[in-house]
């Protein structure tokens, strides 16, 4: 009999490996920013080279495992939304078929590493990886849905992304821009 609960630590090292490789790049990026701002020497005063770049690693580490672990949560919810608007079933059945598919994360994330030194190539794998992870999740619950069904699914995934991705996008350029207002700069006439 196989163990359905044997792959349940598969996300956590999906989203523990995208933390490393994106927290791997923001090292040398956050490196280059305290360089530029003047405040490396000082911290330096302090740790030494590789202590600052582990600290920098692991500091980065939590926040994108925060910011990985949330989007795993919203897309648990939205998926599990979609079935319940969409699907007629009630024994969650299609859900427990698309849950193989945390090894597409798992693929993914290790494939990241090949990108180190991209943050674009780093993104872009990610993209890729839940691209294709929403195809295989629509294949695998759509033998359990209607046509309608299925594309009800489709469009509600689609539209709830765009829903928050473009409310996340808003939020952060009223921020931005009232940070900028904020600044005493010096106006031209």
């Amino acid at each position: 009999m196989k163990n359905t609960y044997i792959t349940g630590y598969i996300p956590l090292f999906s989203i523990l490996m995208f933390s490393l490789t994106f927290s791997v790049y923001g090292v040398g990026s956050c490196i280059d920013l305290f360089k530029a701002v003047g405040i490396y020497a000082g911290m330096k005063e302090f740790l030494t080279d590789i202590q600052l770049k582990i600290v920098i690693l692991f500091g980065l580490m939590i926040i994108f495992f925060m910011i990985l672990a949330s989007l795993k949560l919203i897309a648990e919810t939205i998926n599990s939304a979609a079935l319940l608007f969409f699907s007629k079933e009630r024994d969650g059945k299609a859900l427990q078929q698309a849950r193989s598919g945390s090894m597409i994360y798992l693929t993914g994330s290790l494939l990241s590493a090949v990108s180190l030194h991209s943050f674009i190539g780093l993104f872009v794998i990610f993209l890729i990886t839940s691209f294709i992870y929403f195809i295989y999740f629509v294949v695998k619950v759509s033998s359990k849905l209607s046509l309608k069904g299925t594309v009800g699914v489709i469009l509600f995934e689609i539209m709830t992304w765009l829903l928050l991705l473009s409310s996340v996008l808003f939020v952060a350029a009223s921020l931005y821009n009232g940070i900028m207002e904020s600044l005493p700069i010096l106006k031209q006439v």
